[in-house]
């Protein structure tokens, strides 16, 4: 597994912290990592970008984002009020099997949820996790809501006959209410794949030593880590 594609529930859930809380785990264990962000919208051409941060906070090597676009919409949408070209699912797949080839781990962040569209064909990053064979971790919410948007998710992966490799809650709240608490168990549930880790809210915040050090116990083993599900939700009171 030298490919894997994060994809969110939504956006703003900590996918991109998610992202480099895995990288940071795999080059603390010796893997040369590369991150692909396909198309990154809402920042002008100057900022720092999804992959720029994920390189930051884990020391990833090598990065690349194959289309930026100013306003914060969905990449089809624009790209199109941009009177920019798309980026298609095929031109994903071949960026990131072009890094695999120099890297041990290729980690593919997409742009808010899994069937967002990225050019007028209705390709999504679904799409190009179909046509490399990829499995998809997927990142969510820790509260009330969370449950039918993962459920939605899972769904549709099996639908189209893609791995989903677990789930990472990617932004667990230092005062969890019930639903969180209860989430811990039902995300399994819900969607038939494993609940591998949870990220501290805040966590983009720490200083990149810091993360770094950290990122390891915030995953499961499945993911580089050492965190653990059931000691996870029994310290949590779930």
């Amino acid at each position: 597994m030298n490919i894997v594609v994060v994809s969110g529930t939504g956006t703003e859930i900590g996918k991109t912290v998610v992202t480099a809380a895995v990288a940071a785990a795999a080059v603390a264990a010796g893997r040369t990592v590369a991150i692909l962000k396909p198309a990154q919208t809402g920042l002008a051409p100057e900022e720092r970008g999804d992959a720029d941060e994920v390189v930051r906070l884990s020391g990833a090597k090598a990065s690349a984002e194959l289309a930026r676009y100013p306003e914060p919409l969905a990449p089809a949408t624009a790209a199109r009020r941009a009177g920019m070209a798309p980026v298609g699912p095929a031109q994903v797949a071949e960026a990131a099997q072009a890094l695999a080839e120099e890297h041990d781990l290729v980690l593919v962040e997409g742009a808010g949820g899994l069937l967002v569209r990225f050019d007028e064909d209705g390709g999504t990053l679904a799409d190009a996790a179909r046509l490399l064979g990829a499995p998809v971790l997927v990142v969510a919410p820790a509260g009330l809501g969370t449950l039918n948007s993962t459920a939605l998710t899972a769904e549709a992966l099996r639908a189209r006959g893609i791995e989903q490799l677990g789930v990472v809650v990617g932004s667990w709240p230092a005062a969890p209410d019930l639903a969180a608490l209860c989430n811990l168990a039902d995300l399994p549930e819900s969607t038939g794949a494993p609940l591998l880790g949870a990220v501290p809210e805040g966590s983009g915040a720490l200083d990149p030593v810091a993360f770094r050090a950290a990122a390891g116990g915030w995953l499961a083993p499945a993911l580089g880590g050492t965190w653990d599900a059931e000691a996870f939700a029994r310290a949590a009171g779930a």
